[in-house]
């Protein structure tokens, strides 16, 4: 697995790696993709996972998931934690915390 410096270059990167769909986290799925599809845990698997801590900002912590949906769609999921983290329902919790 890679390691990037900035959450920028770790988005382009996956990007071009095919990465292009943008997820968003709900309480207890993944939103994204044509139609806005929403994806529970068990619709899709996280391929990798790059954490990045902000130095002086609690507001630069951040996860970055890489993630295949059942039919093949690549995208990326970008999610907050610490203080600023979203209320997501225990199976997001479990899923998220696989890799």
């Amino acid at each position: 697995m890679k390691s990037y410096e900035t959450v920028t270059a770790a988005l382009q990167d996956l990007r071009q790696r095919g990465y292009t769909t943008d997820f968003n986290l709900q309480f207890d799925c993944i939103q994204g993709g044509g139609e806005n599809k929403k994806l529970k845990p068990e619709e899709f698997d996280i391929e990798e996972v790059y954490r990045f801590e902000g130095e002086t900002d609690p507001g630069d912590e951040n996860i970055i998931y890489a993630i295949r949906t059942l039919d093949g769609t690549l995208g990326t999921l970008m999610h907050g934690y610490g203080v600023y983290a979203e209320d997501v329902s225990d199976d997001m919790i479990r899923k998220l915390g696989t890799k």
